[in-house]
C-alpha cells in the first residue's frame, strides 16, 4: 500500500522468524536492531518511523532515535494506554518534551479501523495527512481539503515489524 503511494519502504526486523518468509517485493529488509538502522539510515525531513512491533524492547529504542531527528512523521502502534506508557518511558531517556510530543500514538487517523489492511490505510492517511502540511485536527473537515499542491516527495519509510 505504501509503495502505490510512492513511499521507498524499508522494514527493520532483526528476528530471525520473519527473515526466513520475507517476500514483498520492492522493500528493503534490514535485520539489524532498529536503533542502528534509523541513526545508520540518517533521516531526513522527508522521512517516516512507524514503530508496529508492540515490543518495547524493539520499538521504544527506535523511536528514541527517530524523535530526535528531522523525521516528517515519527508513529507508533498501539492502544491509547499503550502509547501513554511509551510515552512515559521515553521521558525517562535524554528526549525533550517537544520531541515526545512529535510521536504519533496511537497511530494512524480514528476511521474505526480493525484489520491490518484498514489499520495500514488509516497509518498511511495520517501520514499522507502530516507529509502535506493538513492540520490533523481539521481532517475530514472543509478546512482540510485546503492542501498544498507541492509535494510528490521521495519519502522514506522505516518500519519495525
Amino acid at each position: 500500500m505504501a509503495q502505490a503511494l510512492d513511499y521507498h519502504v524499508t522494514v527493520c526486523d532483526p528476528r530471525e522468524e520473519y527473515a526466513e518468509t520475507w517476500d514483498v517485493d520492492g522493500t528493503v529488509l534490514d535485520r539489524g536492531m532498529p536503533d542502528d538502522v534509523v541513526i545508520s539510515m540518517n533521516l531526513d525531513p522527508h522521512s517516516a518511523v512507524v514503530a508496529v512491533t508492540h515490543d518495547p524492547k524493539i520499538d521504544d529504542l527506535a523511536l528514541m532515535e527517530a524523535l530526535k531527528s528531522p523525521a516528517f512523521y515519527v508513529g507508533a502502534l498501539g492502544s491509547r494506554l499503550n502509547s501513554e506508557k511509551r510515552r512515559e518511558r521515553l521521558a525517562l531517556f535524554d528526549l525533550s518534551q517537544a520531541e515526545i510530543d512529535r510521536l504519533h500514538g496511537p497511530v494512524g487517523l480514528r476511521i474505526g479501523s480493525k484489520t491490518p489492511p484498514e489499520i495500514a490505510v488509516a497509518i498511511l492517511a495520517e501520514m499522507t495527512a502530516v507529509r502535506h502540511g493538513v492540520d490533523l485536527k481539521t481532517v475530514g473537515t472543509d478546512a482540510s481539503k485546503q492542501v498544498s499542491l507541492e509535494g510528490n516527495q521521495e519519502v522514506c519509510i522505516t518500519t519495525t515489524a
